[in-house]
């Protein structure tokens, strides 16, 4: 059964606890998740598999991530449900992550170095750079590797921004790090990518 068909059976039915308590009934809740979570499952699917490395384990991921955005569809505040999906799906691939592979998963401390490195004189969102370019050429397999290889924190910001197209803001808010750090590690990523590809090539 396909991650879609699973969620749109559990809106329709309603949420339940192991022992048949309800949590969330079906009706306004369910109709709520099809039209804020459902939209936004194949970016949610490529965030997670990005950040685990398995389509596998990313479709376990977005499962138990839309599971808690339907047990949590009454909070949703009506802003960018992408973001709001997406966050969703970061927060329990780390939860996932730290259970079934706790020795892979990097907790940073203090990032104040990286904020320093940080230009934090404009905010607001940048041309495409020379390395960007070089990135969206290159081979698409190549591209795939080098970013597999990636230290967990550059990666999570490039596939925020380069995949699933948020912005600085909605990046720094999800992350809850100031923009000055999402542009850094941004810029780090690509150089690191566009280094990597030049390498292939």
């Amino acid at each position: 059964m396909s991650i879609v068909a699973g969620m749109l059976g559990v809106a329709q039915r309603g949420l339940s606890r192991p022992g048949g308590q309800q949590v969330m009934n079906a009706g306004s809740s369910g109709e709520r998740f099809r039209e804020v979570v459902i939209p936004h499952l194949a970016d949610a699917l490529s965030l997670a598999r990005w950040l685990t490395g398995s389509a596998h384990d990313a479709e376990d991921v977005v499962q138990d991530a839309c599971i808690r955005a339907l047990a949590g569809i009454d909070r949703y505040d009506g802003r960018n449900a992408r973001a709001w999906v997406l966050a969703i799906v970061r927060n329990t691939c780390f939860t996932w992550l730290a259970k079934h592979r706790p020795k892979s998963l990097i907790v940073a401390g203090d990032m104040s170095m990286i904020d320093e490195l940080a230009q934090t004189s404009s905010v607001g969102e940048l041309p495409a750079s020379p390395e960007a370019e070089l990135i969206r050429k290159a081979d698409l397999a190549a591209v795939e590797t080098a970013i597999a290889a990636l230290p967990h924190l550059l990666r999570e910001v490039l596939v925020l921004r380069d995949v699933s197209g948020l912005s600085y803001k909605e990046i720094a808010a999800m992350l809850a790090v100031p923009i000055g750090t999402v542009m850094s590690r941004l810029s780090r990523a690509r150089s690191h990518l566009a280094a990597a590809v030049v390498e292939v090539r």
